[in-house]
């Protein structure tokens, strides 16, 4: 899997434990009733939990104060206050917590993904019930409940994306990139503009997010470290699966591919066994469409798509692969 680091400041706090209750018996026939306070309810606790559908942090942007209720007050009769509700902050899996302040290590998700308390509510206060004794047949005092924890969380995590864009500089990988995701990557119309992997966002639905990343442009000898092929070519190997975008607009478009999954080949093997979409991109061009239908006709055993960012054509349809492609790698 391809991994690029995030990470969000949150700030997080129990509740409070509820105050306990000084009260007494007021029956008709019995004038001098025993103490009956209840004790106060138990504050919320803090609890992390590993949501595997989430796939980033980008919730956590939104949100950043996470405070669990405070537990009831005591009542007469003998009542107990209604404990917290505890607040439970969803992570992706493979978190790690850190401490703010100490830089101290909380937890790794990536060892253990099971829920976790990190910080306990208050206790609540005894009621005046809890004093009374030979000496103090009437006790007065009730404890308050015991306050609850404030801590500042440093959430790191190691993004894993999806499919990985592979194709010439120039290709139009930034620009899909761009579209799908509001990624913003650097655009231009020169060869080696992405120097680093860009990473977007494809929000499928409120479950579901695909992590889309834009690899720097592979050039012939790239697996044998010319340009900036090979260090990146490491990165494409974690990936799920690969989209091959084809500029339809240069002289070369149908060996494009071809050259390219070489490349791949001769770095490793296992990157030519990937799922993988070939795109023809910018078929707003002259003559685009003809192109297009050449590049499947000599790629007759490959899913070929072809897109036009400038005039939104093929965009829904490369969008359904991505989700496809994923879906399928998931089973």
């Amino acid at each position: 899997m391809l991994k690029f680091a995030d990470e969000a400041l949150i700030e997080v706090s129990s509740g409070k434990g509820g105050n306990g209750c000084a009260s007494f018996r007021r029956e008709k026939y019995i004038p001098f009733g025993g103490p009956n306070g209840g004790d106060g309810g138990k504050g919320g606790d803090v609890v992390f939990t590993v949501k595997k559908n989430l796939r980033t942090l980008v919730h956590l942007r939104y949100k950043q104060h996470f405070k669990a209720k405070n537990g009831g007050d005591g009542q007469g009769w003998n009542r107990f206050g209604k404990d917290g509700e505890d607040v439970v902050i969803p992570l992706p899996p493979g978190c790690i917590l850190f401490d703010k302040d100490t830089g101290s290590l909380i937890r790794d998700f990536g060892e253990d993904d099971s829920d976790f308390v990190f910080l306990k509510g208050g206790n609540g206060g005894w009621g005046n019930t809890h004093f009374k004794s030979s000496t103090n047949q009437a006790p007065r005092n009730a404890n308050p409940g015991q306050k609850g924890e404030t801590r500042t969380i440093r959430v790191e995590l190691n993004i894993i994306a999806d499919i990985g864009f592979v194709g010439y500089p120039n290709a139009g990988k930034s620009t899909l990139l761009d579209f799908f995701t509001n990624a913003r990557p650097k655009i231009a119309a020169y060869p080696f503009t992405t120097k680093i992997p860009n990473l977007g966002v494809l929000r499928v639905s409120d479950e579901r997010d695909i992590i889309l990343a834009d690899i720097p442009g592979i050039i012939d000898g790239a697996s044998k470290g010319l340009g900036l092929g090979f260090k990146f070519l490491k990165h494409i190997s974690r990936t799920s699966g690969l989209a091959f975008l084809v500029d339809l607009s240069e002289e070369n478009y149908l060996d494009a591919f071809q050259v390219l999954l070489k490349e791949l080949g001769d770095f490793s093997s296992e990157l030519t066994q990937k799922p993988r979409i070939l795109i023809g991109t910018k078929t707003d061009v002259e003559d685009g469409a003809v192109r297009l239908e050449k590049l499947k006709e000599r790629y007759p055993g490959e899913k070929v798509l072809g897109i036009s960012v400038w005039n939104r054509t093929g965009l829904d349809e490369v969008k359904q692969a991505f989700i496809d492609m994923v879906l399928e790698a998931e089973k």
